[in-house]
């Protein structure tokens, strides 16, 4: 209606004849502007008889509304070329287009023209030109103009604020905050979302608590972008009370985003049940739920292992038609491939194959998937696969099905996979470049893996972990600890996965007294809190050093309760050091919490037999069938000539097998004759002494 109003007015004009009354027709190219798009807008512009800068401003902001920069730009080339006035509205929408189009280049030609035509000092085009600076990262020159502008607002200020946001510089934000708040400048919920995107550790928890309450401060009603922001920050803080808080304050101003925030922030901190709970209230709220809601959710579950709640939401996913969303199917492929079970994996892959469209997100997490549930065999045929599909391999992908190589010890198409990587230039990659010293340490190349890591950038503790862990296996444990102290040197922070290594390196070498040392010091020298598996290092360093009793009252010390890797590492040294009482005791503790693990039977079983205990052992044997669990047979495997040969305890089914165990009975005589050769120059040796 309303735009038919202008039209009857726009034929009236050419119908009257009216030629000078530029006014009204401004304001009917601005109704075509605002209500049919730039190309009719110009198609009226050339109709005006006499244009003046309205007409061109009028135009040149149709095409901005519209994303049409270059016209834009080039009908602002055009005004000035032919001698036409430009002023602070024409410089403030070609300065906005500029900013979305992110283009420095042009917006420092444009700065040019403002410094010509003094238009530099105007607050208006000043503030756009400063946006434009802060959203294409060139920070310095948009404080550069800032501070040269005589007259600045909050959207000045917000902006160049913005920009220092944007490239992470919390200090510089803050301390523009600081002066913004002496200067009389009243922070909006703007200044407030651009400094709470900078929050994202629980090192800045100070920090947040004072934003907050600036925030209470300035804004008398905070709009719900903030206070989703807010609830992020204190999630990334680690401070889910807070962030409990500020959520339940928000009454009825909740948007679909808040709580997708609070799902996102339960997800990131492992917090199933709560997320679950959240969801279930929004369900039960009649909140409509998107893709953001369902893949927080979904990472919840495979998190924390509540996969029963997982199907649950997978039923709910394909009765919404959600399935067909490519991050929600990606969501449901990692929390199936998050469980070590066949049906599990076979659900992820049935998840994979109903997708219509698949990015490589999905290609890598069923990839990754197969990789770390050991399935490697499966993880190659997979990426084959992704080969013959002419993807474009990423390092995601190279690194799991480096680690399948690994795993399975296929040096020679292990080898093959880092040509390739070579090839794709995903070499410098720190985690591709980790899972190549993991496998050449694996397959008993520890000089390659060196080579690796030496020729690495060794700015990342995921390459220093990976060498220390491999010269640790490789029982060189003083090298690993010499790159230990080398990695302080170069200013790499360790984190919990490198004191295993370090630990797993004393425990190797016996250095018992210096890995407690370093145990000790992980939380007082490095913040780093001790976690279950470094008190399994410790047990071990204790277990292989025979020191059974200290560690036995080091897991009894510990703050947490133990869990079955803890006690089968105390197990297997109660074995080798023939410690059938303390072996007995442990063995009531995982046959409590593990009680289908074979491992535990068999030690136990060998144990009682080892001390002719056969009334212990025949119990063993007799728990086993009654719970119907059965030993896992011992199986190896070797790659010769492009083929890998795997073996089973005993296995007689190679077609080679007579004569590998003539070989290997010639290398046991070898071993005994050598042995036998030790003892006697032992012997003789202790003669001489008398």
């Amino acid at each position: 209606m309303f735009i038919h109003t202008f039209m009857r007015t726009h034929g009236q004009l050419i119908k009257s004849g009216i030629a000078t009354d530029t006014y009204t027709w401004n304001n009917i190219l601005m109704a075509y502007s605002r209500r049919c798009g730039p190309l009719d807008a110009h198609k009226l512009f050339d109709e005006i008889p006499l244009r003046d800068s309205i007409s061109w401003n009028s135009l040149i902001a149709s095409y901005v509304a519209h994303g049409c920069h270059f016209a834009a730009w080039s009908l602002l080339k055009t005004m000035v070329g032919r001698g036409l006035m430009v002023d602070q509205y024409t410089l403030g929408s070609v300065l906005k287009s500029v900013a979305n189009a992110v283009e420095v280049d042009f917006g420092r030609q444009l700065h040019a023209l403002m410094v010509k035509t003094g238009l530099d000092q105007n607050l208006f085009s000043g503030s756009a030109l400063v946006d434009v600076y802060a959203k294409c990262r060139a920070v310095e020159d948009a404080y550069l103009v800032f501070v040269l502008m005589q007259e600045r607002n909050s959207v000045t200020w917000n902006s160049v604020i913005a920009g220092c946001a944007q490239l992470g510089e919390l200090g510089k934000a803050f301390q523009l905050l600081d002066e913004m708040e002496r200067q009389e400048v009243a922070p909006d919920e703007a200044t407030f979302a651009s400094i709470l995107t900078l929050i994202d550790k629980p090192a800045y928890y100070s920090l947040m608590l004072q934003l907050h309450a600036k925030i209470i401060k300035h804004c008398q009603v905070v709009d719900t972008a903030v206070y989703n922001a807010t609830i992020t920050a204190y999630s990334q803080c680690g401070s889910i009370v807070d962030m409990v808080k500020v959520f339940e304050g928000m009454g009825n101003v909740k948007d679909l985003v808040s709580w997708n925030s609070m799902l996102a922030a339960y997800a990131f901190h492992g917090m199933a049940r709560a997320a679950i709970k959240l969801f279930a209230q929004m369900h039960a709220l009649g909140i409509d739920q998107d893709i953001y809601t369902f893949t927080s959710v979904l990472s919840a579950c495979f998190e924390n292992g509540k996969y029963c709640q997982g199907r649950v939401l997978h039923g709910l996913v394909i009765k919404k038609c959600m399935e067909r969303e490519i991050p929600v199917s990606n969501a449901l492929i990692a929390m199936y491939v998050r469980y070590n079970e066949n049906c599990m994996i076979e659900d992820a892959m049935k998840c994979f194959n109903q997708m219509e469209f698949r990015d490589m997100v999905s290609w890598n997490s069923l990839l990754t998937g197969l990789s770390q549930n050991g399935l490697s065999e499966e993880a190659l045929k997979f990426y084959c696969r992704m080969q013959s599909s002419h993807l474009m391999i990423d390092h995601y992908t190279f690194s799991a099905v480096v680690r399948s190589c690994s795993d399975l010890a296929v040096l020679q198409l292990g080898q093959l996979v880092h040509g390739s990587i070579l090839k794709s230039g995903f070499d410098s990659n720190e985690f591709v470049a980790s899972s190549l010293i993991y496998m050449y340490s694996k397959c008993g190349i520890i000089e390659d893996a060196r080579r690796i890591f030496d020729n690495s950038n060794k700015k990342s503790s995921v390459l220093w972990n990976s060498i220390i862990f491999g010269y640790a296996q490789h029982g060189q444990g003083q090298i690993a600890l010499g790159l230990f102290a080398d990695m302080q040197e170069f200013g790499v922070e360790p984190d919990h996965i490198t004191f295993v290594g370090i630990l797993s390196a004393c425990s190797h070498i016996g250095l018992v007294e210096e890995g407690f040392v370093i145990l000790k010091s992980m939380e007082l020298s490095y913040g780093i809190p001790l976690r279950m598996e470094h008190y399994a290092c410790a047990v071990d360093l204790y277990g292989r050093a025979g020191r059974l009793d200290e560690a036995k009252k080091l897991i009894e010390s510990m703050p947490f309760e133990p869990d079955a890797m803890v006690w089968m590492t105390l197990l297997g040294a109660c074995r080798v050091h023939g410690n059938i009482e303390l072996a007995i005791h442990v063995a009531r503790h995982l046959l409590l919490t593990e009680p289908g693990e074979h491992s535990t039977y068999v030690l136990l079983s060998n144990m009682y037999a080892r001390f002719g205990m056969w009334d212990g052992r025949a119990m063993v044997q007799r728990a086993m069938r009654n719970r119907g669990v059965s030993k896992v047979p011992g199986w190896s495997w070797i790659e010769a000539n492009q083929k890998v040969h795997v073996f089973n305890a005993e296995d007689t089914s190679h077609s080679q097998s007579i004569e590998i165990f003539d070989t290997l009975e010639i290398l046991m005589q070898e071993m005994q004759m050598t042995d036998h050769l030790s003892l006697t120059k032992v012997e003789l040796h202790n003669l001489d002494l008398h």
